[in-house]
């Protein structure tokens, strides 16, 4: 720290400072006498966030010209939302354009407390001189801008938000497709269900009619195989002029046994005119065969017109 007062007598508008020995002294600015106070960083205030512990200095500067000054802080640095923790101060020389210039910095340690565009206030310093009066400094005040703290959460929960909804929307997805495609299914056995039905149709005045039975009983066996789900009878499968509906869930079916478990209800009479048809059958009349199939077409719901 530099100890000596600042020297005012003596100079030479000493006599204009001074009128009689009782005047009061007109103290001369710190200008006039080549004093200045810097405050703040040299490259600006740093972002801060609320709870950060920053340090902001300021300096007075003037030239040396043989004579030492005694500054003395008189203010702190509290203000709305910032608190002083301490101060330190450091005295330095250097050589400005030829001339020997001496400084004092002080550095304020400062903690933030709240949050905004708060204010680092002006801060008062005191050169006592030889006249008894002190000189006043003066810094400016500084902007501040203090930020909330980062909080990871509300991102960490919109993500794992926005994970679940794409999941949600991906299984609606994928049931609304397998949905899809069981109707699609669905129908595709209905119409070819349909199509051998028809077929049948037109065969009910020249087929044999033992034969004409039995493939029509196929029909009915992959219809309730399908129905009662007990297995898979393809689509494609052709019970007309083969006999029977394929290796899979129709041929299973016995629809004797479903109609005495009480599983085919309105099938009964149907259900007799094929063991009839199996156990040795006989000669029919068209008519016949087309009100069995009229009947077969009614228990299975198929429209023949659609």
């Amino acid at each position: 720290m530099e100890n000596d007062s600042l020297n005012i007598v003596g100079q030479d508008s000493a006599a204009g400072l001074m009128q009689g020995g009782d005047a009061q002294v007109e103290m001369p600015t710190p200008e006039q006498l080549g004093i200045s106070v810097v405050a703040g960083p040299a490259g600006g205030m740093p972002a801060l966030t609320v709870g950060d512990t920053f340090d902001f200095p300021v300096t007075v500067s003037w030239n040396v010209q043989g004579s030492a000054l005694l500054v003395v802080p008189t203010g702190s640095a509290n203000a709305k939302g910032l608190t002083q923790l301490g101060v330190s101060q450091e005295s330095s020389r250097s050589v400005k354009d030829g001339k020997e210039v001496a400084s004092i910095t002080f550095t304020y340690k400062i903690v933030a407390q709240d949050t905004g565009d708060l204010h680092v206030p002006a801060l008062r310093f005191e050169i006592p001189t030889q006249m008894g009066q002190p000189l006043d400094l003066r810094s400016e005040s500084v902007d501040v801008r203090v930020e909330a703290p980062f909080n990871p959460m509300p991102l960490v929960v919109g993500a794992v938000v926005f994970v679940c909804l794409l999941v949600a929307g991906a299984w609606r997805s994928r049931r609304r497709a397998a949905a899809r495609a069981a109707v699609a299914q669905k129908n595709a056995a209905y119409d070819a269900l349909r199509e051998k039905m028809l077929v049948l149709k037109q065969r009910v005045n020249v087929a044999d009619s033992r034969e004409w039975l039995l493939e029509l009983e196929s029909v009915c066996k992959e219809y309730v195989a399908r129905r009662l789900g007990i297995a898979d009878a393809p689509v494609n499968a052709s019970a007309v002029g083969g006999g029977a509906a394929g290796e899979n869930g129709a041929a299973a079916v016995n629809l004797d046994a479903l109609v005495k478990d009480g599983k085919l209800e309105g099938w009964e009479g149907l259900v007799e005119e094929f063991a009839h048809a199996r156990y040795g059958g006989g000669k029919r009349d068209g008519f016949e065969n087309k009100e069995t199939w009229k009947t077969a077409m009614k228990l299975m719901g198929i429209v023949e017109e659609e």
